[in-house]
């Protein structure tokens, strides 16, 4: 779900990533070391944007190298296509994993019934970096079943392991590197401990407000706690609270990103980008058909389509 393009220029964020690069529901912003956020629901926003209904339900054609997206949802659905045939709609408590590797084209949209019931879209995308030797791996897919994620529950609170490890269990989202990611529900007075296991950590508070244990003050809605390494931590909720938990290992190379590519070599973004505006962007094998949310792209057609990801600029025309 990216942002809005920025015209290709020369300037790009460079950063030391942990396995997280950054998490959104609305578009990814240059992530500072080592994790950045940016939030969104029907509601209201980390970055203070407020989305349409429309808007919220439909991300067009759009590219990725690099990295690996992943999508949870809380409320609403969202159907993923992608060029190489993935067709997958994601529901409540269900996750996407995308790794777009050497490079992949892929949209997010919610249906027509859907959009005309008007519900509530709200949930998580987050950006994970690659391992040096798998950023130009082929493109791959996975989805998880509600289900088949680990859930952990005790003293007031409930865990839901959307990726890598914590608290003895293992998700089984394909992942490349130590991660942690995870979606935590407490009760009022619940008391949550997170050990050590991983060497970054931190906490988006989803709603509610928590207090961390030894420390003055509490953080509510909208806030990114970032814990120190090694330490074992207790939060305590206030209220009910829900949060997002993630970390990871960090990776030994700097990464650059630019708009939605990611990328250890400036000189790789730099041809993703030329590459995305003149058409030739990951063309398929037999570069004929692409099909995605019932349109059918030929030739010429297809060029255009997927040249042209937002708005009517001509900056972003083939």
């Amino acid at each position: 779900m990216p942002c809005n393009p920025p015209p290709i220029r020369s300037s790009k964020c460079s950063f030391q990533p942990s396995a997280i690069l950054a998490i959104s529901t609305c578009g990814a912003r240059c992530p500072q070391p080592s994790v950045a956020w940016s939030a969104r629901s029907s509601s209201s926003t980390a970055s203070g944007r407020r989305c349409s209904a429309l808007a919220k339900a439909s991300t067009r054609p759009h590219p990725h190298i690099g990295l690996a997206t992943l999508t949870y949802l809380i409320d609403g659905e969202i159907d993923h296509r992608d060029g190489e045939g993935y067709v997958q709609t994601i529901r409540p408590g269900e996750v996407n994993l995308m790794t777009a590797g050497r490079g992949i084209v892929h949209s997010e949209r919610s249906g027509a019934e859907f959009r005309a019931r008007e519900d509530r879209l709200f949930g998580f995308q987050t950006w994970l970096a690659l391992p040096l030797e798998l950023e130009e791996t082929d493109p791959r897919f996975q989805h998880v079943a509600a289900s088949e994620l680990p859930r952990l529950t005790g003293e007031g609170a409930e865990v839901r392991l959307l990726a890598g490890t914590f608290g003895g269990a293992r998700a089984p989202t394909r992942i490349f590197s130590d991660t942690l990611y995870a979606g935590v529900a407490l009760i009022d007075g619940a008391r949550f401990r997170i050990d050590g296991e991983h060497v970054e950590r931190a906490l988006y508070v989803v709603d509610g407000e928590i207090e961390v244990k030894g420390q003055t003050g509490c953080f509510s809605k909208d806030q990114l706690v970032v814990l120190r390494p090694g330490a074992e931590i207790v939060v305590m909720a206030h209220g009910p609270a829900r949060l997002m938990m993630l970390g990871g290992e960090p990776l030994p190379e700097k990464r650059h990103i630019f708009w939605n590519f990611v990328s250890s070599r400036r000189e790789r973004i730099d041809q993703a980008a030329e590459e995305w505006q003149s058409g030739r962007f990951v063309r398929k094998r037999d570069d004929d058909v692409r099909v995605l949310h019932g349109a059918v792209l030929t030739g010429r057609s297809a060029t255009r389509e997927w040249c042209r990801p937002y708005g009517r600029s001509k900056q972003h025309r083939c």
